[in-house]
């Protein structure tokens, strides 16, 4: 129904973000909603894929077409839902999933939060040789690289850490790479970004 919205970011949460639009505040489920953060208070251009369920309206929103048009060929996977579908986004790595997919590379992708190896297998099933029309040789980054300096890093250490679990992390594997990520000092974003690539390499 929506292809895209245009408006000011009006709030920012490990889940969603709102963009309000002629008085109207559209709450948007994004992968890495941190990434909109250099643009908080501006007015951008966000492209909207609406979930409709019986008991449920929701809208998601991507940075890209391309991240949409991605997000949507993972919900035609059976076992993927839309949570599942923004977790696999949110690693921040499309072309590492991708070549996962084209090199039927299952213990990859079992790294996600819900993917087992079953689901893994029907992704390649599904997705195998189907995805170029979806993604250019080059693939935007996931996530925004603003260039400046913060210096509320717990606030955002805290902010990610959140996030991480909204994304289906558990308590327990969230808890393994905090230490790690204590040791930076990164915006929300990058924090979610190496939190992610850190879960990845979780056996």
């Amino acid at each position: 129904m929506y292809e895209y919205i245009k408006g000011e970011i009006a709030l920012i949460s490990t889940e969603y973000i709102v963009v309000d639009h002629q008085g109207i505040g559209y709450q948007l489920y994004m992968p890495n909603p941190f990434v909109m953060s250099s643009n908080q208070g501006q007015n951008v251009q966000v492209f909207t894929y609406q979930h409709v369920r019986e008991d449920q309206l929701t809208l998601f929103g991507f940075p890209s077409m391309e991240e949409k048009l991605l997000f949507m060929k993972l919900l035609n996977v059976s076992g993927i839902g839309p949570k599942g579908a923004l977790a696999i986004l949110a690693s921040g790595a499309p072309e590492q999933v991708i070549q996962a997919i084209e090199n039927e590379n299952d213990t990859f992708l079992t790294k996600f939060p819900g993917v087992g190896k079953k689901t893994a297998r029907q992704m390649i099933l599904d997705l195998k040789g189907k995805l170029q029309d979806v993604v250019p040789d080059y693939f935007p980054n996931l996530f925004a690289d603003p260039d400046r300096n913060y210096s509320t890093e717990t606030k955002e250490l805290d902010e990610a850490l959140l996030a991480l679990k909204a994304l289906g992390y558990s308590e327990r594997e969230v808890k393994k790479v905090e230490p790690a990520l204590r040791k930076e000092s990164l915006t929300t974003d990058e924090y979610i970004k190496k939190g992610l690539k850190f879960m990845l390499k979780l056996s």
